[in-house]
């Protein structure tokens, strides 16, 4: 059985004494089963998480420690990963399997985060085989400290809101389906919260205002996002205060999050949120009710329209998103104090995404390499030196035009560097890239190939910084990372299909430091798997 919250206690104090004393620990203790569940109108096994479909909702305060303990009650290994938490000079914990070895079934883990130095909104997931396709995730909010300005009054209420397409399919026949090495077809529908059309409901108080939490939860397709008579203000992305633009709708690409505030500022009624899939022949469309507490009628109308295939719009709205300079992020300084526009950039790598076949079969690629797992865990191989796990290197820093090939996909790259990384997709398509470990400044996107004259375009004041980026059909996105985060960190497609096909690599930040204050010993618990089994990490 699970262990017991004070049990849980001992061992998050005995495993991170470097954690700084003075920051809140919060507890929580997770059972993940399958269950029936019915989203679509369909039976199907699910993933549930105390017995909850979407999981429970993280609540935190910048700096907090939060002990997470996940016994896997189900038949196969699992492993939660936490979308946009930087696991600060900690990979170990990031629950990818590039660094974290599985929960074997009828065991636990106890996951040690601390929310370091972040703000915002964010969410967790399984990221093992095709889990994510049956549920298993939740939203994260991580609020200011008191004594840190918002640049906006509390809101009345505040609503994690988890959209993402949806297959009637269980989550094994998705797997075996590509396992074949054939491609996934369109989802079958759309959920808001983990509901289908009107299934989810919102309750607000006329006159007031309330923040959404938004993040594309989905395996596939981007999303459109809107309410009927109603418009939004933006004021957060993935952790960073945006300037507030109001908007009539959102586009929300896959592993994205966005915070916005809705004034219920209409006649007392109840009215229609509307989700539908952006980039696709036919569309997808769902709902969910925006319900006044002093509603005189029910919904009336049709759902409120939105783009459907348009680039342009969607390009204009991206390149509106910017951070607001004058407001603090999660210290008290201002977010614009940080002046990276001013920063000469030490390297530059181009990423290519592409598709085809490899004996026979569907493979996604980045810079031809498409990727396969090692038999060990990639940190726990560097960490104990065990040698022919994987080769820095094995990918190249641009794209080489050549036919795909197989190969476990490590670059390099060097502790408290400054890096440009360009996004380039020839292909049909609407790309989606997340990097785990770090926020990174969107300096620029357009259509068609990317050059150094390229650069004279970048927004270098106020461009939004964040963790999940689009690139558009034949276009590029180029951003900015300062290299502060020592680790070995997951940078992927968030097209669920295609990262399990292999459209994802790992970057090798490294140092030859071993001082506490570049990256944390390896946690005493760490499951030891693979090639590092038998080993040892510290002593309890």
């Amino acid at each position: 059985m699970p262990l017991n919250l004070a049990a849980v206690f001992c061992l998050a104090v005995s495993l991170f004494a470097v954690v700084g004393a003075d920051d809140p620990y919060r507890f929580f203790n997770w059972n993940v089963t399958y269950g029936d569940i019915y989203p679509l109108g369909v039976r199907q096994q699910g993933i549930l998480i105390n017995g909850q479909f979407p999981g429970p909702d993280i609540y935190s305060v910048t700096n907090d420690n939060l002990i997470i303990n996940v016994f896997n009650s189900l038949d196969e290994p699992f492993l939660l990963s936490w979308n946009g938490i930087q696991q600060r000079r900690n990979s170990y914990q990031d629950g990818v399997y590039g660094t974290t070895c599985p929960i074997p079934p009828g065991k636990n883990f106890t996951y040690i985060l601390q929310v370091k130095d972040q703000i915002g909104s964010f969410y967790y997931f399984p990221s093992l085989a095709f889990h994510k396709a049956a549920g298993g995730f939740g939203g994260i909010r991580i609020l200011s400290r008191p004594r840190i300005p918002v640049p906006f009054p509390d809101p009345a209420g505040d609503y994690t809101v988890l959209i993402g397409d949806w297959y009637k399919s269980n989550h094994t026949d998705l797997k075996a389906k590509l396992d074949r090495g054939k491609k996934l077809p369109l989802a079958d529908g759309i959920l808001i919260n983990g509901r289908g059309p009107n299934g989810a409901s919102f309750t607000v108080e006329q006159g007031k205002t309330y923040r959404l939490r938004i993040s594309n939860v989905g395996l596939q397709n981007s999303l459109n996002f809107r309410i009927q008579g109603h418009r939004m203000t933006l004021v957060e992305v993935e952790g960073t205060h945006s300037v507030q633009t109001s908007y009539s709708w959102l586009d929300v690409h896959p592993g994205q999050s966005y915070s916005v505030l809705v004034k219920a500022d209409q006649p007392a009624q109840d009215y229609l949120v509307a989700v539908s899939t952006r980039f696709t022949t036919d569309v997808l469309t769902t709902s969910a009710i925006f319900h006044y507490s002093n509603s005189a009628g029910p919904v009336s109308g049709p759902p409120p329209g939105g783009p459907t295939i348009q680039i342009d719009e969607s390009l204009n709205q991206a390149r509106s998103i910017r951070t607001n300079l004058t407001a603090s992020g999660p210290r008290p300084n201002p977010q614009g104090s940080y002046h990276y526009g001013l920063i000469n950039t030490t390297k530059t790598i181009r990423l290519a995404n592409s598709a085809g076949l490899i004996n026979g079969k569907q493979r996604y690629a980045v810079n031809s390499v498409s990727f396969v797992p090692a038999d060990t865990p990639l940190k726990l191989a560097d960490f104990f030196t065990i040698e022919g796990v994987f080769r820095v290197g094995s990918i190249s820093d641009n794209p080489t035009g050549g036919g795909l090939y197989l190969d476990t996909s490590v670059l390099g790259v060097d502790y408290r560097a400054f890096i440009e990384i360009v996004f380039e997709n020839k292909e049909n398509i609407v790309q989606s890239w997340h990097l785990d470990g770090y926020s990174f400044f969107v300096v620029g996107m357009d259509g068609g190939l990317w050059s150094s004259a390229s650069r004279s375009q970048y927004n270098l004041r106020d461009a939004i910084s964040r963790s999940t980026v689009q690139v558009y059909p034949k276009s590029w996105t180029a951003i900015y990372v300062a290299l502060d985060n020592v680790g070995m960190w997951n940078l992927r497609s968030e097209f669920w299909a295609r990262q399990y096909l292999g459209q994802q690599l790992y970057l090798r930040v490294y140092t030859a430091s071993t001082s506490l204050r570049d990256e944390f010993p390896i946690p005493k618990n760490a499951l030891l798997c693979g090639r590092a089994s038998g080993r040892h990490t510290r002593p309890l």
